[in-house]
């Protein structure tokens, strides 16, 4: 007898019967065959899209589970999703569950693509890092008892566990760190303000402004970066445009957003004048000079929290579902704490 995910989903019977039509059609219609007949088809689909029936591709299970678990990220590439990825992967590897994971590049239709092609093939639970706005595809799901846990990100208007970091907090910690340094006229570049992390970390940096008493200036605000590329080229505008003497620090929110602005800042021979604190480590931030601080992401206690998440609920935990805050770490390198000059 079905169990978990698979115990309310409609099968190929349901279907055949709602169509009016043989097993073997239904059969043939989801199969591809292109000899059915058009109208007997089309029947088929309609029940089929009544039922909201999903093609069952490990049919020949009978545990009622797969030891598999789909893993959706924003782009494998990127050091933040991999080093999550791992941390997943050795928690489950420790469970016996294998890992399927596929890089979204922030496209809300390929987020809900690729969810439907993982729950076809019978993952026992996803891990996503959202890239829309809108989860509600996953209602039917979440109600036949498929498992999901979000990371980085809230899911929206779906309820659901979840495992953020403290983006708000840790973006105000970095910025006030400048501000404690003697910067005053603190740059902002970051990632798509669509993006909810991105505005929580632009959030915290207009906190810690108004807190210290300093001023947003629009001139001094970059958003939509989405690649190293982008924000040198950013960053270069501001040290080169009108503003550019009167930029005394750099605020970066994401860790491609850094090493952009790392470049920028050497290229111009500004990288022990212009102060700069990221968010997210970057790869050699310690080799680079000066070294480069950063509010840090605690990836490893992201991953392992939100993998121990799926796990539990997998194995029946049915409690209120939750959202886990984890707490970022200044990393004090040098780049953030560069003395002030004095030279009019």
């Amino acid at each position: 007898m079905p169990t978990g995910a698979d115990a309310a989903r409609p099968t190929m019977r349901d279907v055949a019967a709602l169509a009016g039509v043989a097993l073997k059609t239904v059969s043939r219609v989801m199969n591809g065959v292109p000899s059915v007949d058009p109208v007997l088809a089309a029947r088929v689909r309609a029940a089929a899209a009544e039922l909201a029936y999903r093609p069952n591709l490990a049919a020949n299970l009978r545990s009622g589970r797969t030891n598999t678990v789909g893993l959706l990220l924003e782009d494998i590439g990127n050091p933040f999703s991999a080093a999550t990825l791992r941390a997943i992967e050795d928690e489950l590897e420790a469970a016996g569950i294998l890992l399927l994971a596929a890089s979204l590049d922030e496209q809300p239709s390929r987020e809900e693509e690729l969810t439907r092609r993982l729950i076809d093939r019978r993952v026992d639970g996803l891990i996503v890092v959202p890239a829309s706005r809108d989860q509600r595809y996953l209602v039917a799901e979440q109600l036949r008892g498929t498992c999901v846990v979000f990371l980085d990100r809230l899911p929206q208007p779906l309820v659901a566990d979840a495992v953020v970091s403290d983006n708000r907090v840790g973006a105000r910690r970095g910025v006030e760190h400048l501000v404690r340094h003697g910067r005053r006229r603190i740059a902002y570049l970051g990632d798509d303000p669509a993006i909810p992390t991105a505005a929580e970390r632009f959030r915290g940096y207009v906190d810690a402004l108004a807190g210290q008493g300093l001023p947003v200036d629009p001139a001094l605000v970059r958003h939509g970066l989405r690649s190293v590329q982008e924000a040198h080229r950013a960053a270069a505008d501001l040290l080169a445009g009108p503003d550019g003497v009167g930029v005394d620090a750099l605020f970066t929110s994401q860790n491609l957003v850094t090493i952009g602005a790392v470049g920028a800042l050497h290229a111009a021979g500004r990288h022990r004048e212009v102060a700069q604190v990221g968010f997210d480590d970057i790869p050699f931030a310690e080799a680079l000079e000066p070294g480069v601080t950063v509010v840090a992401q605690d990836t490893r206690m992201l991953g392992r929290t939100a993998a121990e998440r799926l796990l539990a609920r997998i194995h029946g935990d049915r409690s209120a579902p939750q959202v886990f805050s984890v707490p970022s770490r200044l990393l004090v390198r040098g780049s953030g704490e560069l003395p002030v000059s004095t030279t009019p």
